[in-house]
């Protein structure tokens, strides 16, 4: 979550960049960054953010998993012989 206290301005974040990659670096949190007055952009140091990125796709692995049993519960699979000749078919694929 963002913390509010964690906005600055773009002018003031490159004013201050060195102290602010410092700060970001050591909390890992993310900071807004305003351009008149307006959210603009998110900043973040990189360790962070493929934290972020990681847990995203664990995420998306762990809904797609939950979809396919979700499609087996309800009978929405055929065998995967099956499926291969339907898709061999379907992409005029010859063996």
């Amino acid at each position: 979550m963002i913390d509010l206290r964690e906005i600055r301005s773009v002018t003031d974040f490159q004013r201050n960049a060195r102290e602010y990659v410092g700060h970001l670096k050591s909390t890992g949190s993310p900071m807004v960054l305003t351009v008149n007055g307006r959210a603009e952009l998110v900043v973040q140091d990189a360790a962070s953010y493929q934290e972020l990125l990681d847990r995203l796709e664990e995420l998306e692995a762990v809904s797609a998993i939950r979809a396919g049993l979700e499609d087996v519960k309800n009978g929405r699979t055929k065998p995967a012989r099956k499926a291969m000749k339907d898709l061999e078919s379907r992409l005029a694929i010859r063996r």
